[in-house]
């Protein structure tokens, strides 16, 4: 599991709250193409910051959006997923979700329930979108119905990282959401999670301060 983000000063989460930078995270299963869908987009600015000690890649992306300019961070998970849950500060401040299944494996779909029922755990409101890529392989699929975001009320998207299908809309589209969530937010997971951070800094240095009394009490064996 990673370590929480927000003790790494080069994931200084704070700055997530200044208007011009924007966090936007993927979810999805192990392989889906989810780093590939990044280069894809980012092509000539790609230069990911990959921090494997922390389970975490950022891919840095400068974008316009009406007449401002947005420092995008895009968080991906680097094999976390494996492990079929995220460390909470992987979702803590994050404006837009980018959920990527396999077209060509039926489970990557199947599994969108649980890694959607968890982004709602810690982010009820943040815009999020289903990506099905991969769809260079067999284009017939784009025929078929992949009903978990209608049921969402989710944008859908068919993609291919390896031709470059959908990926600028889909990546832009997803940047101008997070900007206009960031600009209206409708929910409080945030302000919950760093009271929930203080409660428990604020217990565990009663605790120890306890145990420094119990020291100073306690009688020296004989």
């Amino acid at each position: 599991m990673a370590v929480d983000a927000g003790s790494i000063p080069e994931l200084d989460q704070k700055k997530y709250d200044a208007d011009e930078q924007v966090k936007i995270i993927c979810l999805g299963d192990s392989a889906v193409g989810k780093s590939k869908l990044m280069e894809r987009f980012l092509m000539d600015e790609y230069r990911p910051q990959q921090l494997s000690t922390y389970a975490l890649t950022l891919y840095k992306h400068t974008a316009t959006v009406g007449n401002k300019t947005i420092a995008v961070d895009f968080w991906d998970t680097a094999g976390q997923e494996r492990f079929q849950n995220m460390h909470p500060s992987y979702y803590h401040k994050a404006h837009a979700c980018i959920m990527v299944f396999d077209v060509q494996r039926k489970l990557t779909y199947k599994n969108l329930a649980n890694w959607y029922k968890e982004l709602r755990e810690y982010r009820p409101e943040i815009p999020c979108c289903v990506v099905a890529n991969k769809i260079d392989a067999d284009m017939k699929v784009t025929q078929r119905s992949f009903n978990f975001g209608k049921k969402q009320g989710l944008p859908f998207y068919f993609v291919s990282a390896a031709d470059g299908t959908n990926v600028v809309k889909m990546f832009r589209d997803m940047i101008k959401r997070a900007v206009e969530y960031k600009q209206n937010p409708s929910d409080f997971m945030d302000e919950v999670m760093q009271e929930l951070e203080n409660f428990d800094l604020e217990k565990k240095d009663n605790s120890e301060a306890e145990e420094d009394g119990l020291k100073a009490e306690s009688p020296e064996l004989v």
